[in-house]
């Protein structure tokens, strides 16, 4: 059974840092497109975050380039976003996905949840001004 389980979530002060992660179970996903979401209340969901792990490549959302860093340890079979200088607009639950197999170089199309075949429960993360 497939399942990917997020953690690292909380509260913080704006210009703070947290560490999220995303350890998946179950299956042997190979080269895919591994991504962090986030979803506020009343808003949709929307991916921030993406990395293709057939040759590492990443593209990041514009509102959190150069502040988050997606990476992946596969021997821990663990998916990771830094997050720093947080601010509170980035207040959200935050989930990882993953698409198995190859669509495309990535792109603005790879920050779309409908691309995503497996997802987590989710991570809250509260930022305060």
């Amino acid at each position: 059974q497939v399942q990917l389980v997020e953690s690292g979530g909380g509260s913080v002060q704006a210009g703070g840092s947290l560490r999220l992660s995303c350890q998946y179970f179950g299956y042997d996903f190979g080269s895919g497109y591994w991504g962090w979401f986030r979803q506020a209340p009343g808003k949709e969901r929307a991916g921030v975050a993406v990395a293709y792990t057939g040759i590492w490549n990443t593209y990041y959302a514009d509102s959190v380039k150069g502040r988050f860093t997606i990476s992946k340890d596969n021997a821990k079979n663990n998916l990771y976003l830094q997050m720093d200088s947080l601010k509170p607009e980035d207040t959200a639950m935050y989930y990882c996905a993953v698409h198995v197999g190859y669509i495309g170089t990535l792109g603005s199309w790879s920050l779309s949840p409908k691309e995503y075949h497996y997802w987590g429960q989710g991570t809250q993360v509260t930022v305060s001004s």
